[in-house]
């Protein structure tokens, strides 16, 4: 009988730890809180202000694989329109571009505190309906995208384990995205 009271206690102990201390406490294993998740942390691009450790990881990858993307040959078509303004010093849609995207990564790897706004992923990569759109995508093309965001993830000293991750996330998009 001892035995199995004391069985029991040790199986009662563990659901209990497995459930957390607090019912409502929920423990987040989103790709999102594995890239740092809701814990607030200085922008070191405005002092004043706080970012989700999260989003600032994102931000960082995203705006590092816009220029990874860039200095790209194979990718530099699709871009043509934003490059051209760039280089005229207007960089108005390349800050449009870095929030969508990192707003699109922040919710697609299950932040809760952001919302995607931009266009849907088929419309975006449309020519027709995005006259930002340069070209439709091929496959290459996107293999050459993903070879990129990787770059700029490693620039960031994102883990290999959560590049594979993102680069599954990313290959549910294929479809959509590739339209030719």
């Amino acid at each position: 009988m001892r035995k199995q009271v004391f069985v029991m206690a040790t199986a009662v102990a563990m659901l209990a730890v497995a459930c957390k201390k607090d019912s409502n406490e929920m423990v987040d294993n989103s790709l999102y809180a594995k890239l740092g998740g809701s814990a607030m942390v200085a922008d070191p691009t405005n002092s004043a202000q706080m970012i989700e450790k999260g989003r600032l990881g994102l931000r960082s990858v995203v705006d590092s694989s816009i220029f990874v993307i860039a200095a790209d040959p194979k990718m530099q078509p699709f871009f043509a329109p934003l490059l051209t303004e760039v280089t005229a010093g207007n960089t108005t849609n390349l800050s449009i571009l870095s929030k969508n995207l990192t707003d699109f990564f922040c919710v697609a790897t299950g932040a809760k505190n952001f919302t995607y706004s931009g266009l849907g992923m088929a419309a975006a990569h449309d020519p027709a309906r995005n006259p930002r759109m340069a070209k439709k995508s091929t496959n290459a093309d996107y293999d050459a995208f993903v070879a990129d965001v990787v770059i700029g993830a490693q620039k960031n000293k994102v883990p290999a384990e959560l590049i594979q991750e993102v680069g599954k996330l990313l290959e549910t998009l294929r479809s959509v995205i590739v339209q030719q």
